[in-house]
């Protein structure tokens, strides 16, 4: 399995982004997916993540409310909105595929930078 992410960028505090995720498989074929990111000098930590058979999404306290985790099955994508952003949402956030029974599979980081 290959991850393709694209989407990260700069903006300002209040910002918007969206994030892209394209497995190289049908994401039918994934039990998840979603989104990791890791701040420089901090540990990495889950943002979002969405099971694609039944969309139950999970979202991490500090995305809540400012996050949307969500299918885009015409085009094989699971995207992220990332609304209202703060300069501590400044990260590398890393695509990341649930193959089921523990196994996950990483794809290359995109980094956001929010800075006034």
């Amino acid at each position: 399995v290959q991850l393709q992410a694209s989407g990260g960028g700069s903006v300002q505090p209040g910002g918007s982004l969206r994030l892209s995720c394209t497995p190289s498989g049908r994401i039918y074929d994934y039990a998840g997916l979603g989104w990791y990111r890791q701040a420089p000098g901090k540990q990495r930590e889950l943002v979002a993540k969405i099971m694609i058979h039944n969309s139950i999404t999970h979202y991490e306290d500090f995305v809540k409310g400012r996050a949307t985790i969500f299918r885009e099955y015409w085009i094989n994508t699971v995207s992220l909105q990332l609304n209202n952003l703060k300069p501590e949402d400044t990260a590398v956030y890393f695509c990341f595929v649930d193959l089921g029974g523990g196994s996950t599979v990483w794809g290359q980081g995109t980094l956001v930078t929010v800075s006034s």
